[in-house]
């Protein structure tokens, strides 16, 4: 029963996740949605494919990395090299950014995973802004100046990302990796005591959470008619470290929502210069003072469903019990 009701939950996010798809294709190809509205969209789709693979790595498996902006500028490097350079498909520009953000996460990851907490965060820090200097030396790619790359993102494309994106996340979490993953991060002592490869699942998780900001990198590449390392500074980690924070620690919901929110925040508030920090600054203020475990804490959207029905359940047994 518990597994129907759990396919039943799967499917019916698929038909809302393909009718929304469709729906915002349909207002696309009509006009009715202005360039700033669908620039928008595509923002929070990127964003929400960053906040699911932090998410991976510091939610799940519990490893403090703010680097992510690393793997996110090896991305949309490789696949404005790939389509503007070598002339490929951007499918293929995908692909390849992809993996070699992955690549990135495992030569960083097999040296710095075995260190832990402030330490990790410094070594992935570090990887971020090597990325950023090497790029910002390399004519090739123009240099300080930027790269100029074409706009070939469409919003099929992004939402397939998305939806791939989450789907595989997701399913890795709720797998016999995702539990190994999840004991790291609960004790990792405790997990190494009962023989779980603590530096392999690590290292699995960074690769895999890796190689989906790469994808947000090819995506983000494509979307903003130029690329420069200036766009992937340690303020570019920090943002997206506040996804999966305000979202909540260990909550895939969360960091998606909280990715939707601040990003709308930020769009919406691009026209302010002056009071759009400190209004970004007070939202996050009041949201650590209110609710320090963020929007979710560990709990996803379907868990609030369940509890639904199970209070459902429960009153119509009492109510059974009391006729009886």
């Amino acid at each position: 029963m518990k597994k129907l009701n759990n396919a039943k939950g799967f499917w019916g996010s698929v038909v809302l996740a393909v009718v929304f798809a469709v729906v915002v294709q349909f207002l696309i190809n009509g006009g009715t949605l202005n360039p700033f509205y669908v620039n928008a969209l595509f923002s929070i789709g990127i964003n929400i494919i960053l906040a699911a693979s932090l998410h991976l790595i510091i939610g799940i498996t519990g490893q403090f990395s703010i680097g992510h902006s690393g793997f996110l500028a090896v991305g949309a490097y490789v696949s404005a090299i790939i389509t503007m350079k070598l002339g490929l498909p951007f499918p293929v520009a995908i692909l390849a950014a992809g993996a070699a953000a992955a690549v990135a996460g495992l030569v960083i990851g097999v040296p710095t995973l075995r260190l832990r907490g402030d330490y990790l965060a410094i070594a992935t820090l570090g990887f971020a802004e090597i990325m950023r200097i090497v790029f910002l030396n390399i004519d090739y790619v123009g240099g300080a100046s930027g790269m100029t790359v074409s706009h070939l993102i469409t919003w099929p494309w992004l939402i397939a990302c998305v939806a791939i994106t989450i789907i595989i996340i997701v399913n890795f979490t709720n797998s016999t990796h995702g539990r190994a993953c999840i004991s790291i991060r609960e004790n990792e002592i405790a997990a190494d005591a009962m023989g779980i490869n603590t530096t392999y699942y690590k290292v699995m998780a960074f690769v895999i959470g890796a190689f989906f900001a790469g994808v947000a990198g090819a995506l983000h590449a494509h979307n903003f008619y130029i690329i420069q390392p200036t766009n992937f500074g340690f303020l570019k980690s920090f943002d997206i470290l506040i996804f999966v924070v305000l979202g909540g620690l260990g909550s895939m919901s969360g960091a998606v929502l909280a990715a939707i929110l601040l990003t709308i925040i930020s769009t919406f508030l691009a026209n302010y210069p002056e009071v759009r920090m400190v209004i970004y600054s007070l939202v996050l203020i009041a949201m650590m003072l209110f609710r320090p475990q963020g929007l979710m804490g560990t709990k996803e959207i379907t868990s609030f469903f369940k509890l639904g029905k199970s209070a459902q359940g429960g009153s119509q047994d009492a109510n059974k019990n009391t006729v009886a």
